[in-house]
């Protein structure tokens, strides 16, 4: 048997940065590998077709989805939170992912390592993580055990009891890891992006917090996210595998129905504006031998109808080993080991950034290859060639995203958080397959910018400054060894 994540590395993050349109999390190792239906993951006229499922609604606000699937007996469950880190205090970011990582550290009948243990014996796995949009989290068992594993994951859910040691020990490591991830800029550079370009906007804020706001969390912070925002009507809950619909149905209201329903806050998540111009952050790292920098601006939200098309421009500009940006920054000059581009999708606008990184005395070298780059993407675009490739690479990358039951469940919850249904699978080849080279020409003008950018370089500064300095007007500047990003 493979092995699966740790317990709390469930990590869902909607990109296009692998070439694709929809990115599922995949499984590090499975319980089981299910095949799709004969339809699924051909390239055919049908194309894909996401296997039919239920939605329902308990009566606390519960939303419920059940997909049946019975060639193998696992059962898998997906559930979302619909408050992530943009829900945390000001000054106090860390809380939601903090909630997320102690659901299992403790509930009102059982110790943290009476969980584990309990877990342990039947081979389950349970594990959960904060994003910025929203908390998500994971199980999966064995059939024959899933009525013992149903209650561990709702007693998980419902009762956590935040144990103060847990709590203290957990800040500590999360205090510690942020500042040892500083010494990697690899590491830490989408943090100062997203801090630089979204500004006071909530995706400005780190998930895991930094130095700062999580010395400022306590115990009753997190115990007051998770009674304000863990709620039946703020949760989707999805279940994949070998099991009965209706049974399934009788099952889940017997652990959550009781669940009280409440309100729950309004999410304060306005749309992010496009920076204009052009702005560098420069972050000094004085021990540093490379330059690693983002470049981009504000891109796209989840339901962007044009996303489909945006996936194809990614996938053959930067969203593969063969990508025009890593051919020539990698495999043609040797500036890099790779280079690429991303959409990070969102409910609200993700950024889009290219993203690598260089020698200190190479750095003005591949920025200028990087921004001629996408210079020549606008002038030139595209050729009927290259349309075809990254159509067929997509379609070939992606069915195996969506193979197994826990993929399926994860996949049910996030469509539903998105205001998405079974269209976003089932119609995503035809709408590949529709696309045109004048429909890249007109995407690359709206989507990929050219003349608005914005920079965050990590480097030694006394080497770098003053080539940072021809990429902006005006130069921002600060300490990798300052708190925060």
């Amino acid at each position: 048997m493979l092995k699966r994540f740790s317990m709390f590395s469930l990590i869902i993050t909607l990109t296009i940065s692998t070439a694709s349109a929809f990115v599922v999390p995949a499984s590090g190792g499975r319980l089981g590998k299910r095949t799709l239906p004969p339809e699924a993951g051909t390239t055919n006229a049908q194309g894909l077709k996401l296997p039919p499922y239920k939605k329902l609604k308990l009566k606390n606000g519960l939303t419920v989805l059940l997909m049946e699937q019975h060639e193998i007996p696992i059962i898998s469950l997906s559930f979302i939170v619909k408050s992530g880190s943009v829900a945390d205090p000001s000054g106090k970011e860390g809380v939601a992912s903090l909630a997320a990582s102690l659901l299992r550290k403790g509930t009102k009948t059982r110790s943290a390592d009476q969980l584990s243990a309990e877990l342990d014996f039947i081979g389950g796995q349970l594990g959960a993580s904060a994003g910025l949009d929203y908390i998500s989290g994971r199980a999966e068992f064995v059939k024959k055990d899933f009525a013992k594993g149903l209650d561990l994951f709702a007693d998980a859910l419902l009762n956590p009891t935040f144990p103060q040691d847990e709590v203290t020990k957990l800040l500590k490591q999360q205090i510690d890891g942020t500042k040892a991830a500083k010494d990697q800029a690899q590491g830490v550079i989408g943090n100062y992006f997203s801090s630089y370009l979204y500004g006071n906007h909530p995706y400005s804020r780190p998930t895991g917090g930094d130095e700062k706001s999580l010395a400022a969390i306590t115990r009753d912070d997190v115990l007051k996210f998770y009674e304000t925002y863990f709620a039946p009507s703020n949760t989707i809950l999805a279940v994949a595998g070998d099991f009965n619909s209706a049974e399934m149905e009788t099952a889940l209201a017997g652990k959550f129905g009781a669940w009280p329903a409440k309100q729950v806050p309004a999410a304060n998540l306005p749309d992010p504006p496009a920076a204009t111009g052009k702005k560098l952050l420069l972050v000094d790292k004085p021990d540093s031998t490379q330059t690693y920098f983002q470049i981009g601006n504000v891109g796209i939200a989840r339901d962007n109808a044009d996303r489909v098309y945006i996936g194809v421009i990614n996938t053959l500009f930067g969203g593969r080993f063969t990508s025009i940006l890593n051919d020539a920054l990698r495999v043609s000059s040797g500036l890099t080991y790779g280079a690429r581009s991303f959409f990070d999708e969102r409910k609200a606008r993700g950024p889009f950034a290219i993203s690598t990184y260089t020698r200190n005395e190479t750095t003005e070298k591949a920025i200028d290859m990087t921004l001629d780059l996408l210079k020549r993407l606008h002038e030139k675009g595209i050729s009927e060639e290259d349309l075809k490739s990254a159509k067929n690479y997509i379609k070939g990358q992606f069915p195996p995203r969506i193979e197994t039951t826990d993929q399926q469940a994860a996949l049910l919850t996030q469509l539903e958080f998105y205001g998405l249904d079974e269209r976003d699978i089932n119609e995503y080849y035809a709408r590949i397959d529709a696309m045109t080279l004048s429909d890249a020409q007109r995407v690359i003008r709206q989507y990929f910018p050219l003349d608005n950018l914005v920079f965050v370089l990590i480097g030694k500064a006394s080497e770098i400054e003053s080539v940072a300095r021809k990429y902006a007007p005006k130069l921002d500047t600060k300490s990798i060894n300052q708190p925060g990003f």
